[in-house]
């Protein structure tokens, strides 16, 4: 029976041979096997249920503020085209609960969303936005992203959806 001795010498020398032919863990890219899905957050379906379904638009309002984002698949984190996102928020065009501060877009074939809409401004001293999937085929998530501050002209928001 043969046995390896491995020391604190015989490991530096493996691992340093790894990292020079390349087969490191660590210079290989992220895999996004295991991806877990996003969970809804606290207060993110405020305001949703009078407004589900709203329509899918080009803009919201007069535009000036982009929300955008990115829709991937749990697990291996392959992006979903042709997934709908809604989004309201409270406006200088309206607050969040008016049908005219709803819409809602679809994402590319790369998984990415982008709606422009008015500027968000703070509600209850947090400027933020509320976005929501709810198409069915994976389960529902609602989001609600906070801007680091009221001036901000864009914000982003992210969702990896699992199965229904």
């Amino acid at each position: 029976m043969t046995s390896v001795l491995l020391n604190r010498r015989g490991l530096l020398a493996v691992g340093g041979s790894l990292i020079i032919t390349g087969a490191s863990p660590l210079l290989l890219p992220a895999s996004a096997q295991g991806l877990a899905p996003t969970e809804t957050m606290p207060g993110g379906a405020n305001n949703y249920a009078a407004h589900k379904g709203a329509p899918i638009v080009d803009r919201i309002g007069k535009g000036g503020f982009v929300m955008s984002g990115t829709v991937r698949r749990a697990g291996d984190g392959a992006p979903l085209s042709g997934q709908r996102i809604q989004i309201w928020a409270h406006t200088v065009e309206g607050r969040e609960e008016d049908a005219r501060s709803h819409g809602a877009t679809l994402t590319d074939k790369d998984g990415k969303f982008r709606l422009e809409m008015p500027q968000i401004v703070p509600i209850f001293g947090q400027p933020h936005g509320h976005l929501a999937y709810d198409s069915g085929q994976f389960k529902t998530v609602f989001l609600r992203p906070i801007m680091k501050s009221a001036k901000d002209t864009s914000l982003e928001a992210h969702f990896v959806l699992q199965p229904a």
